[in-house]
This record gives structure tokens, sequence and C-alpha cells, in this order.
């Protein structure tokens, strides 16, 4: 199978890359170095290219970095979900294509609806979180209009060696290791009461090619696994696996204007339709976190 990652370079999108190869498809990748909403762009990749299959990652994905430029947000978000759609249809033979949404677009979940399966209803909270809902139809339209091979995904939060710092995860990581590194007795956080569902991104991009293999056209998929777990039991995992004690401490800079303050997912569609399943132990991937920030120079 030959694929087109859009975002490829980026944290999701380079271990997808090596997944798929590892699959033995033939793989290309397009960055920061063409505009997705730049609809020409996009269509003289796709035409290179000429794709079996197109994994649409490239997004502005950080959530609270969202309110600083929504127009921006939406512009590569919305715009350039369009495009991909565009280019793609415009093949001689249109392949399958995955969009990438997130679960943010379900926004602050009253506990009675835990956990949130696809036909939960979306309430966006943030600029990102709309964009991606916004995209989300823009995907569906695609599929009902012009009947192309379109398949939506919601990953909920996913984590793994090589994210950015921007996230709360590897941020965490990374200020434990330089305080270890330099005698620091403190670390930062934001709001350590939200629980979240986190995912190794290893699991993420396998459920994605399954998804590309078997899912169903105009149909929405969580992927998640299922389990919810407060920001403050991760920071202490982190604390207990470098054998570090800092003492915590709550940067306002760091705390959201708009939290969602539980997200737990429902995966039941994914599972019925790939049998997929998460394998690796949360435990294993912040090990596997603090230890590419301890491989750091």
């Amino acid at each position: 199978m030959r694929a087109l990652i859009t975002g490829g370079k980026g944290f999701v999108g380079q271990w997808l890359a090596a997944h798929l190869e590892d699959s033995g498809d033939e793989v290309a990748v397009i960055d920061l170095e063409t505009d997705v909403a730049d609809g020409a762009a996009v269509r003289r990749v796709m035409t290179e290219v000429s794709p079996d299959a197109v994994y649409h990652l490239a997004a502005m994905t950080h959530v609270g970095e969202s309110w600083d430029d929504p127009s921006q947000v939406l512009r590569v978000n919305v715009l350039g979900t369009a495009e991909t759609l565009a280019a793609a249809r415009a093949q001689p033979a249109s392949p399958r294509v995955l969009v990438v949404s997130s679960a943010e677009v379900y926004g602050v979940v009253a506990p009675e609806q835990l956990p949130v399966d696809e036909d939960t209803p979306t309430v966006p909270s943030s600029p990102y979180a709309a964009s991606k809902l916004a995209a989300e139809a823009v995907a569906l339209q695609a599929w009902r209009g012009y009947r192309q091979p379109v398949v939506v995904v919601r990953p909920f939060n996913h984590i793994g060696p090589g994210q950015s710092p921007n996230f709360i995860v590897p941020a965490l990581a990374k200020r434990i290791v330089e305080a270890r590194r330099f005698g620091g007795t403190s670390l930062r956080v934001g709001t350590l009461t939200t629980r979240r569902d986190f995912t190794d991104v290893r699991d993420v991009v396998a459920a994605y090619r399954l998804l590309i293999e078997r899912g169903v056209p105009g149909e929405v998929y969580n992927v998640c696994s299922g389990l919810d777990v407060a920001m403050s039991d991760v920071a202490a995992q982190l604390l207990a696996l470098a054998g570090a004690a800092l003492t915590l401490e709550t940067d306002p800079e760091l705390v959201r204007p708009v939290d969602v303050p539980v997200l737990r997912g429902d995966a039941s569609r994914l599972y019925a339709a790939t049998g997929w399943r998460p394998t690796t132990p949360l435990a294993k991937t912040l090990a596997d976190v603090l230890a590419s920030w301890e491989a750091e120079d």
C-alpha cells in the first residue's frame, strides 16, 4: 500500500511512518514545507505520490495556544482538511482517507456521560476543539456528498517518546530530568486534578492503519484505553520512576482558561471494526518518555 501522511514529521507522524514501513507500506510524508491550506500545493504532492491511503494528521494541535490565534487554528485545521480531501478526490482512484480529529470535541463531559462514545454530544470548549469538530463536518460531508471513502478518528490523549514538551506529560518528564541534573527542588505544574484517558502513541498508530484497512467510510471512531488517570497520579509515577523528591508548585501560566475535568473514552466501535486493543501499559509509556529526556544532551 502506498501511503501519504500529512504532518508526517510530527510526533505522531513519525511513529506512524515507522509503523507503516514496518508493515510493508511505501510511505511519503509532507509537513511544514507544504501548506495544507494551499490547495494547489497539496494537489501537486497528491499527484506526485498517487497514494492508496492518506493519513491526514497535519494540524495545529496545542489546545492552550489555540486561544492565542484561533483564526490560524481554523485555517490550518479546517481549510487544510478541506484541501487535503479535495486533492485526494481529484485523483483517478480516490484513496481512502483517515482524518484525525480529537476527543477534545466532546468538551466538558458530565460524570453520568462517562465513558464517552461516539454518540456523546459534542460541545467543544476551546478554539482547537471547535476547529476539529468543523474539520469532522467537512470530512463527513465529503462522504455524504461525494461518497469519498473517509474515516474520522477521535484519539484521546496519546503519549510516548519524542512528544513536544508543549504537552503536559513530556513537559513534566523534562522538568523532572532538568531538576535532577541541575539540583532543583521543585516541579512547576498546571492543573493536576484533571483526569485523562492515555494511550501509547505506538498503539494509536496501529489503530490508524487498521482503520484505513477495515474502518467503515463515513464513520467516526474513538481511539482510547477506556481508563482515566489523574494528572496528579501521572506526576507521582514520573517522580517515582526518576527517583526524584520534588515539591509540586502550581504555575498560573500553565493553567488553561478552560480545562475538561474528566475524559474517559469507549472504543467499542473501533474494537468491533478492527479487533484493536491497546497493549502498552501506562507505566512503560511513562518510563520510555522519561528515558527519552534522560538521553537528551
